[in-house]
C-alpha cells in the first residue's frame, strides 16, 4: 500500500501537469510542468521525501530504459534524418564539450571560493579567476559596511 500511494502521489503531479499544458498556452512540456510542481510541492513540504522516497528512487533507477523507445524512433527514422547527421553530429560534439568545458570551469571557481572563504576578498578572487566584478555593486556593499567577504 505504501508503494501505491507514493506511486499515485508522483502520478499525480505528472497528471496535473498534463492538465496545466492542456489551459495554459505556453510552449512547455507537460513532463516539465510535473517536475516544476513536484520540486514545489516537495519545497513547501507539502509533499514530503520521505512519501515519495522509495518509488523515486525505481522510476530514477530504470530512467535508462524509458530511453529505448526514443532511440528505436530514431533508428526508424533514420532515411529522413539521413541528409542532416553529419550537422547535428557536429553541434551536439561542440556542445558537448562547450558544456564540459563551461562546467568544470564554474567547479573551480566554486572550489575556489569555497578554499578561500573569507581570507579573501570575492573581488581578488574573481580577478584571479579571470572573471570582471561589478565594482558599482561593491562600493555600494563596502559603503553599508560589508568587507565584500566570501560567506561560501
Amino acid at each position: 500500500m505504501k508503494y501505491l500511494k507514493q506511486l499515485s502521489i508522483i502520478l499525480s503531479a505528472s497528471c496535473a501537469g498534463e492538465l496545466l499544458k492542456h489551459f495554459l498556452p505556453l510552449p512547455v512540456p507537460a513532463s516539465i510542468y510535473g517536475l516544476v510542481l513536484m520540486l514545489v510541492l516537495l519545497i513547501t513540504k507539502a509533499v514530503k521525501i520521505e512519501q515519495v522516497d522509495v518509488i523515486g528512487t525505481v522510476l530514477v533507477e530504470i530512467m535508462p530504459v524509458m530511453f529505448i523507445p526514443a532511440g528505436v524512433g530514431l533508428m526508424t527514422a533514420l532515411g529522413t534524418l539521413e541528409h542532416m547527421m553529419i550537422p547535428v553530429l557536429v553541434i551536439t560534439i561542440g556542445v558537448t564539450f562547450l558544456v564540459m568545458a563551461v562546467t568544470g570551469k564554474m567547479t573551480d571557481l566554486v572550489i575556489t571560493l569555497q578554499e578561500a572563504g573569507s581570507k579573501k576578498t570575492r573581488k581578488d578572487i574573481l580577478k584571479e579567476a579571470g572573471i570582471k566584478s561589478d565594482i558599482r555593486k561593491e562600493s555600494r556593499a563596502n559603503a553599508r559596511g560589508g568587507a565584500g567577504k566570501c560567506m561560501i
